[in-house]
């Protein structure tokens, strides 16, 4: 697979990498893990610059794009930093969201507009706006969704309902990209401590002890970081992997298999 060296420590060498929702959590653990495996460029998009910057002052390889995906002026230039640094886009990272919890009764539109605007239309705004710069064959797309797309777990069925329509589009999309040589899949996390928890006004040891009781639901009796999600991230992009396409791949402790103890 062109632009892909197995062997030298440097599986992403000379790739081009886009990751929206970079600046923070998963999405910051997952550009940094790209950029020190070779990558030559991993462009960070999303809303926050300050953020954005603090990432890509992390590695020389992370150039920050603060931009609204869900706009045509936002995917636009992100379209312009991969023709600016290449012109070819090797992997394509899904990773934004929001998330609220609301009964049904109390849902306000708005802030579901913007939910979906987020964490579904981001994608289906920008992914055209890439196609034409993906490596054919080779490229891969990484959608970021969760176990909630497919359990039914009251309160966040808007939240729900948009990683329901993250999973469709891995799938439909595989399928759709296949002939390409594009391959797509996506990862499931459940309860992973991200740097959100602490910035919601909780102090640290409300977020621990929220944490361990949320563990106590999981098999495993633990929760997740932001590089248990990297990870898999990474292993569905490499060469490896190259007969793997249209999968989604939970990791939640094995939450998924308790009814009632979903994300």
């Amino acid at each position: 697979m062109a632009g892909m060296t197995e062997g030298n420590g440097q599986p992403f060498a000379n790739q081009v990498v886009v990751i929206t929702g970079g600046g923070t959590g998963i999405g910051r653990v997952t550009a940094l893990t790209f950029a020190k495996q070779g990558a030559s460029t991993v462009i960070i998009t999303g809303r926050r610059r300050e953020r954005l910057e603090e990432t890509a002052a992390l590695h020389p390889a992370i150039v920050a794009v603060p931009a609204d995906v869900t706009t045509d002026a936002g995917a636009d230039a992100v379209a312009r930093a991969v023709a600016e640094h290449g012109g070819v886009l090797d992997v394509l990272v899904h990773n934004a969201g929001i998330h609220f919890i609301a009964p049904v009764q109390e849902i306000d539109p708005a802030a579901a507009r913007e939910l979906f605007d987020v964490n579904v239309m981001g994608a289906v705004v920008l992914t055209p706006k890439l196609l034409p710069l993906m490596r054919s064959p080779g490229g891969n797309i990484v959608f970021v969704t969760s176990p909630a797309g497919h359990n039914p777990t009251p309160q966040v069925s808007v939240y729900a309902a948009s990683k329901a329509a993250l999973s469709s589009l891995t799938r439909t999309w595989a399928l759709e990209l296949a002939p390409k040589g594009i391959r797509v899949n996506a990862v499931a996390p459940g309860w992973v401590r991200t740097e959100v928890f602490e910035s919601s006004g909780m102090t640290p040891e409300q977020v621990d002890g929220f944490f361990a009781q949320v563990a106590h639901g999981v098999p495993l009796g633990m929760t997740g970081v932001p590089e248990d999600v990297t990870l898999w991230i990474t292993r569905f992009v490499e060469p490896s992997s190259a007969y793997v396409t249209g999968q989604i791949i939970a990791m939640d402790g094995g939450a998924e298999m308790v009814r009632g103890k979903q994300v």
